[in-house]
């Protein structure tokens, strides 16, 4: 059993900022790729960013700049900090992680957690 946690997520004003960590727990051997994705009210699910186990890094136009991502391979943790949020940013954000178990490789998400930003 695989499960991905996100935490961090709240109200915050346009400018402020937030970080968002995921942790991957369970029967783990080994995992390749995570990454953030969200998903605004009324639209499609997109890619926030995301990084492999060699820490090469993809994030979505809108998003560079502003926010950066990480993760920590010991503690199969992988962080978003979001800085100069904007309104437009207000979306669930959810993690997920590309995992191989004893069994099996598959993709993973998270429950989501809720990212506000007021005007």
């Amino acid at each position: 059993q695989v499960q991905l946690v996100e935490s961090g997520g709240g109200l915050v004003q346009a400018g402020g900022s937030l970080r968002l960590s995921c942790v991957a727990s369970g029967s783990i051997s080994s995992i390749l790729t995570m990454g953030w994705y969200r998903q605004a009210s009324g639209k499609q699910r997109e890619l926030v960013a995301r990084v492999t186990s060699t820490h090469n890094i993809t994030y979505a136009d809108s998003m560079k700049g502003r926010f950066t991502i990480s993760r920590d391979n010991t503690k199969n943790t992988v962080y978003l900090q979001m800085n100069s949020l904007k309104p437009e940013d207000t979306a669930v954000y959810y993690c997920n992680a590309d995992i191989i178990t004893a069994l099996t490789l598959r993709g993973y998400w998270g429950q989501g957690t809720q990212v506000t930003v007021s005007s």
